[in-house]
C-alpha cells in the first residue's frame, strides 16, 4: 500500500500530482506544516528531517520530490510519465534536481529570509535576491517551454508534476506570472488534465481560484 504524507500548498503538490497520475490506489496523509505537524514526534518518525514529502511504500519511506516521483514513473510504467530511454530520463530526473536545488531555494529565501540570515538588514537583502533570483527561474522555466507542449517536449512527464508548484507559487505571491507567455499557456494545459485538476481543487489551491 501506498501512503503519501503531503501539505496543502507546499512542493509536495508534485508527488500529490504525480500519484493521482499513476492511477494507483494511495493514503492520503495531510501533514499540515502551517500547524508545525511536520514536526511532531509520530511525524519525525516518518521523515527525522521534519519536511514533506514523504512516501510509505508497504512501511519503507522514500523522501524528496525527486526520488518520489522516479519511483512512481518507474513503478508504474503504464502511465508513460517516464521516457523510455535512459538518455531521456536522465534529462527529468536532471531538471527535477533543478527544481529542488535551486528554484525552490530561492524561493524560500523569498519567503523565509530569517533561515538565511540573521538581523533585519540581512534578512532584507536575502528577501530580495530571493525575489530576484526565483523570477530568474521562473523566466528560465518560461525559456524552456517556448516551442514545447511539456516541459520535457511533447511527452507529459512527472517534470510538469514538479513544475506546476512553481507556476503556483509566483501566483500566489503576485509576481507577474502572465508575462511569462509558454509558462502560462503550459500551466492552463495543466489544468485541463484530470488528476491535476483533481489535487489542485483537493488542495484549494490559488491555481483553481484563479482559473
Amino acid at each position: 500500500m501506498l501512503t503519501l504524507f503531503f501539505s496543502p500548498g507546499a512542493c509536495s503538490m508534485a508527488s500529490h500530482i504525480g500519484i493521482e497520475e499513476t492511477g494507483a490506489p494511495y493514503v492520503e496523509k495531510p501533514t499540515l506544516l502551517a500547524k508545525g505537524e511536520q514536526k511532531t514526534a509520530a511525524y519525525l518518525k516518518i521523515n527525522p528531517r521534519g519536511k514533506v514529502p514523504a512516501l510509505s511504500v508497504d512501511g519503507r519511506i522514500i523522501t524528496e520530490n525527486t526520488a518520489i516521483l522516479t519511483y512512481l514513473a518507474r513503478q508504474f510504467p503504464q502511465a508513460n510519465l517516464l521516457p523510455a530511454d535512459l538518455v531521456g530520463e536522465a534529462h527529468c530526473i536532471g531538471a527535477m534536481a533543478w527544481f529542488s536545488n535551486i528554484v525552490h531555494p530561492s524561493y524560500q529565501r523569498y519567503m523565509r529570509p530569517e533561515r538565511f540570515a540573521e538581523g533585519e538588514a540581512a534578512q532584507a537583502t536575502v528577501k530580495d535576491m530571493g525575489h530576484k533570483s526565483f523570477w530568474a527561474n521562473l523566466q528560465e522555466i518560461n525559456s524552456l517551454l517556448e516551442g514545447k507542449d511539456w516541459m520535457m517536449g511533447k511527452q507529459y512527464t512527472v517534470v510538469d508534476c514538479y513544475g506546476l508548484v512553481f507556476y503556483g507559487w509566483g501566483a500566489r505571491s503576485e509576481f507577474p506570472m502572465q508575462e511569462l507567455a509558454a509558462y502560462t499557456a503550459w500551466k492552463d494545459r495543466m489544468l485541463k488534465r484530470p488528476a491535476v485538476m483533481k489535487i489542485l481543487q483537493s488542495e484549494q489551491n490559488v491555481l483553481v481560484k484563479a482559473a
